[in-house]
């Protein structure tokens, strides 16, 4: 069985990273996104919100309890209005189908590097033990 260095894992990772960053999930991702940066509505509502962040952060530090409240609820209400445009949910969405592929990819590696090992060492896929542990669970014992 070939041994491998970290530096040729880590490069066959940048491999896999640059495959993802070209599948048709992440290609729709950049376009919603773009689509989202041009939409002069979402910007000017960011906008909005990032000034009344920056006004609630002095308002705290002053310790305005009512003028912080009025604030959050401003916040609040901005950002609603941004969820409810389509974009924002179609991007939302892609958003979504990303961390579902990013997160089928990380299992299966995690999945196949648990059974590599327990193969490797003689054990139990079913019962999801290494040889180590399957020789001492059902060894002789007096």
């Amino acid at each position: 069985m070939a041994e491998y260095t970290r530096t040729q894992v880590l490069e066959e990772a940048k491999r896999l990273a640059s495959m993802l960053a070209n599948t048709e999930e992440i290609d729709r991702f950049k376009q919603v996104e773009a689509k989202i940066n041009e939409n002069q509505k979402v910007q000017k509502l960011i906008t909005k919100i990032k000034a009344l962040q920056k006004q609630a952060v002095n308002f705290q530090a002053y310790e305005k309890r009512e003028a912080l409240k009025r604030i959050e609820e401003e916040i609040d209400r901005l950002q609603n209005e941004i969820d409810e445009i389509p974009v924002v949910q179609e991007f939302k969405e892609t958003q979504i189908v990303v961390n579902d592929v990013l997160q089928l990819v990380s299992g299966t590696i995690a999945r196949e590097v648990t059974n590599n090992v327990i193969e490797s060492t003689g054990g139990d896929l079913l019962a999801g033990e290494t040889g180590s542990k399957a020789k001492k669970n059902h060894g002789c014992s007096n």
